[in-house]
């Protein structure tokens, strides 16, 4: 009988720990916990510098009140955030909760969503008051189903002790290129999107403006003349056409003085100056037409639960403060989601060579062929 009782007790607690399993796997339930607090997940992905973000502000939001929780799953980047789109869609079409309250991705997440039936919530100056602080260009095309709590753009970065006349225009800068043979590099745009914004609008600077909002794969057909040039410029590379790995593999031979010109990521060019691992002699400048760039966007998932929905939106509201704005330009190093103009001076100065803006490409997966086009017609040349 002794027996008996401890295998049904070893029973039970397995069961309430299986129990538990299911739980956390689908949210942390229907509103508020036993202790009157709301606790919402917050799925984020991208680089460390990311994680460090939201490990400083949700702290610092926390702070401001005393019923909300924000627990943090991060996913590093190309280690998931796709399988995260997924089980929100699983969630979506099983009828239940997903366990995701915010999630951080991309616009082409919000087209899924609306070919899904809808994944998130809309949002408005009601629930969110300050997305009243947000430059009204950066809300085109999220059909007010995100926020851009922050953003980033491909930029020129050169030695100024090296490069006397800094190209203004991107014809310009092709020119330099081919009149300073060896002194320029851009890194394999399958490595990173430096050099990916860099073959992409050379090959759409020959095509009309509009053609950056094109899906249609018969834009493909009028590619030519942009890989015509890529083409002709890759002997006035470094090392005769070399491409370096990764977006950091360009800012090392401008490091080491091996090249004067790369295209740079914003933030990573601007922490590497900031930190010297990158000289001071080190400037950035925006080109016109502009490299691309974009936001990254914050939705609340529409899981039917009034007590998260509004606890979430609290929280994208504190994101989009002065405060918590004020991280992404001194920890990040990257474009405020909101107005410059609601910054200080000083942070206004500090970005003022970068903040000229930006191009977004809206072509969808014809980026991932643009990539394969350039591996065979120049990587391969």
């Amino acid at each position: 009988m002794q027996q008996f009782r401890q295998v049904k007790k070893i029973g039970v607690v397995i069961g309430l720990i299986l129990m538990g399993l299911i739980l956390g796997a689908c949210g942390e339930g229907e509103g508020a916990n036993a202790d009157g607090r709301t606790t919402i997940s917050i799925y984020s992905t991208g680089s460390q510098n990311v994680e460090a973000y939201w490990e400083t502000v949700i702290p610092m939001f926390e702070e401001t009140q005393d019923e909300i929780e924000v627990n943090l799953v991060f996913i590093p980047s190309g280690t998931g955030g796709q399988s995260t789109m997924d089980r929100l869609i699983a969630a979506k079409q099983s009828n239940n909760d997903s366990g995701i309250d915010i999630y951080e991705g991309t616009l082409s997440d919000i087209i899924r969503s609306e070919n899904e039936g809808g994944l998130f919530y809309q949002l408005d100056e009601e629930g969110i008051p300050n997305l009243s602080n947000i430059d009204e260009s950066n809300l085109t095309g999220a059909n007010n189903m995100a926020v851009p709590y922050r953003a980033s753009s491909v930029v020129l970065a050169y030695n100024e002790d090296a490069v006397a006349d800094v190209p203004d225009t991107a014809e310009e800068l092709y020119q330099w290129i081919k009149d300073n043979p060896g002194r320029f590099a851009y890194n394999d745009p399958s490595t990173g999107g430096a050099g990916s914004s860099f073959v992409l609008t050379a090959v759409y600077n020959q095509l009309p403006d509009e053609a950056m909002n094109i899906q249609d794969e018969s834009i493909m057909d009028d590619w030519a003349p942009g890989f015509a040039l890529l083409r002709d410029l890759a002997s006035s590379l470094y090392n005769d056409g070399i491409y370096p790995q990764k977006n950091q593999g360009t800012l090392d031979l401008l490091a080491s003085s091996e090249v004067d010109m790369i295209p740079a990521w914003s933030d990573m060019a601007l922490e590497q100056i900031n930190t010297n691992m990158l000289p001071s002699s080190t400037k950035l400048k925006q080109i016109n037409p502009a490299f691309t760039g974009g936001p990254s966007y914050l939705m609340i998932a529409d899981n039917g639960v009034d007590e998260r929905k509004q606890a979430s939106e609290a929280f994208l509201d504190f994101v989009l403060t002065v405060e918590a704005q004020e991280v992404v330009i001194d920890q990040m190093y990257g474009y405020p989601g909101i107005r410059w103009d609601l910054l200080s001076e000083e942070d206004q100065e500090r970005f003022s060579d970068v903040s000229d803006g930006y191009r977004i490409f809206n072509g969808g997966e014809l980026s991932e062929e643009l990539v394969k086009r350039w591996q065979r017609e120049v990587a391969a040349q």
